[in-house]
């Protein structure tokens, strides 16, 4: 692969990364919590996202462009648990009172908790598995390398879009910090957990009719 073709894919991975999806309001939700676990949240979505390429590189991941069923249950399995990450996350905010909410050290989420969370979104959306399978063939050299090339996609992938989701839980732990608002935190807290809650229902809704 040349530079050219690689900066090309980057490109493609960093307008990908913008576009608001789960992993995007998932790193949000964290962040509002503790910066630190939506950066870690960041890196499990990273992590899920070397997985499917490793999973397209080996041919594993054509299962799901040649079973619809296999598809389908992918979807509802990742929108059930973005619906859980969403209700989980509005009854914590619940929780919150004006004087507790002083104390950061309360509201904090685990490290792992973000991680495991980012990595668990990522993996059950099979998006990112065709993903691959539609743009891996386009940039992967016809010479007998394509699992490396198709690593190497896939790391370019998951360093772009991790890139971006630890700019967004920074700026979002900025925002909170220079705020020092509570009620404006729980607030924000609930919209990211309501938003989240919204693309799961909706994930199964469209799973159910297709």
């Amino acid at each position: 692969m040349t530079a050219a073709s690689l900066l090309a894919f980057a490109g493609l991975c960093l307008v990908l990364a913008i576009t608001p999806g789960p992993d995007t309001f998932l790193v949000l939700r964290f962040s509002l919590s503790r910066p630190g676990a939506g950066m870690a949240a960041a890196a499990g979505s990273a992590l899920g996202s070397m997985v499917w390429a490793v999973a397209v590189a080996f041919g594993l991941a054509a299962l799901l462009e040649q079973s619809a069923e296999i598809y389908r249950v992918l979807k509802i399995v990742g929108g059930l648990y973005l619906v859980y990450l969403g209700v989980a996350a509005f009854l914590a905010s619940r929780k919150h009172t004006a004087a507790d909410a002083v104390d950061l050290e309360v509201r904090r989420t685990s490290l792992r908790s973000g991680f495991l969370a980012g990595a668990l979104s990522t993996l059950t959306n099979p998006k990112v598995g065709l993903f691959f399978l539609a743009v891996a063939p386009q940039f992967v050299p016809h010479d007998g390398s394509a699992i490396p090339s198709t690593l190497l996609l896939g790391a370019i992938d998951a360093l772009v879009g991790s890139a971006y989701l630890v700019a967004v839980a920074l700026l979002a732990g900025r925002a909170v910090a220079w705020l020092k608002r509570p009620a404006v935190t729980t607030w924000l807290e609930r919209v990211s957990a309501g938003i989240l809650a919204a693309l799961g229902i909706g994930t199964i809704a469209l799973s159910a009719e297709s």
